[in-house]
């Protein structure tokens, strides 16, 4: 198939989209198939610098998110390009630029167009007018319109599926959870990875990794630290990723006066990132805002242990101690911290992460992709046969 991928988000940006997009070209492009990335321009990106089966469009910074790019021109020529390029299906990954030219596209050349909703927007509405100016009723409103005539959806959680329903969102909807490249992340060299980045090989490091977000609810991890070293003096939180909460989230550590226990190591770039998931004991997350939650799976396929904020999709990833727990309370996520740092060797049991590692890997969510594409394609295909007929 040539397939044409329509997002306002792609590399170098830093996010679980970013991500996710770079993953699902690398499974389809390993079985066979033909991608072409229709994104936005970057400041960040050599204009004189050739990429492969990469097409980008003139935009600007996003309003109220300055390191997201929407494009401002680019309609028929994305049309030209993709009707030379022969593309047999479309995939949005955006609700906004990209995606509404991706929808165009699509429609024009008379072939099926499916969308992966990433984000629950209801979660970052406060960015827009402090939260004054738009309601849960807009994004409802506007996910109604971009998901109308759509070929299918793909929903990375049950939660994101359920969202939907309540939003009354018509097209059909398939869950495929992205996946992570398996051995990347298990991958061990012969480097003493503590030594290297300085920390000491008696700290437990619990590790948090995201984009510094608001709703990634860090402030919480920070907060219930002082009672980890309560009961285990020798933590260090180190705090990996940047974003526009780091400044408050210094500040805090800093009123705190746990400043010599917590540690931010700034944005890292994802293909060393593998490195910081082994060299932690724990990894923790109070974030309640993830369609799915890229970095659980990443930290589960590095062979660490997970703690992390209940949720449906959670409590389903996490269905055994030998992976992870979640937690509802402040006082159980303290407990669940101690009680891995403390007793390590009684959660040691790898079958249930064997059966976990397939459910999460890169090659079981490309397959589940292009399965999608294929039904989508028939149902496509017999929807235009059913509207020949009726005129």
């Amino acid at each position: 198939m040539n397939i044409g991928i329509f997002t306002d988000t792609y590399y170098p940006q830093v996010s679980g989209v970013a991500t996710s997009i770079k993953t699902l070209r690398e499974q389809l492009e390993k079985q066979g198939h033909q991608v072409y990335i229709f994104t936005t321009t970057d400041p960040k990106v050599d204009k004189n610098v050739y990429e492969r089966n990469i097409f980008r469009f003139t935009s600007i910074p996003f309003v109220s998110f300055t390191d997201r790019r929407i494009a401002v021109s680019g309609l028929f020529k994305a049309y030209q390009v993709a009707k030379e390029l022969n593309l047999d299906i479309v995939h949005t990954q955006t609700e906004f630029s990209l995606g509404w030219i991706g929808k165009f596209v699509a429609k024009n050349l008379k072939i099926p167009c499916v969308h992966t909703y990433h984000t629950m927007y209801e979660d970052y509405l406060h960015y827009v007018a402090n939260g004054h100016l738009l309601r849960p009723y807009h994004v409802k409103q506007a996910t109604r319109a971009f998901c109308y005539h759509l070929t299918g959806v793909v929903a990375p959680s049950e939660r994101v599926i359920k969202k939907l329903n309540t939003y009354g969102v018509k097209a059909p909807i398939r869950v495929i959870p992205t996946g992570v490249n398996v051995n990347h992340y298990a991958q061990h060299e012969e480097i003493d990875w503590r030594k290297k980045y300085g920390f000491s090989k008696e700290k437990k490091i619990l590790l948090s990794l995201s984009r510094l977000a608001y709703e990634k609810n860090i402030q919480e991890v920070i907060k219930v630290f002082p009672k980890v070293l309560a009961k285990a003096p020798d933590s260090l939180l180190l705090i990996v990723g940047d974003g526009p909460a780091r400044q408050s989230l210094e500040q805090q550590v800093r009123d705190l006066k746990i400043s010599d226990y917590v540690k931010f190591a700034g944005e890292i770039d994802n293909d060393i990132v593998y490195r910081f998931y082994q060299m932690a004991d724990l990894f923790v997350s109070a974030s309640d805002s993830e369609s799915q939650g890229l970095t659980y799976i990443e930290a589960l396929a590095a062979g660490l242990k997970v703690v992390v904020k209940s949720s449906p999709y959670t409590d389903d990833l996490l269905d055994d101690p030998s992976l992870g727990v979640t937690f509802q309370t402040e006082k159980q996520f303290v407990h669940f911290i101690d009680n891995y740092l403390t007793h390590p060797a009684s959660f040691e049991d790898p079958e249930p992460r064997e059966r976990k590692l397939y459910d999460i890997s890169a090659d079981h969510f490309g397959k589940q992709i292009v399965s999608f594409y294929k039904d989508s394609m028939v149902l496509y295909a017999d929807h235009e046969e059913s509207s020949s007929f009726s005129d």
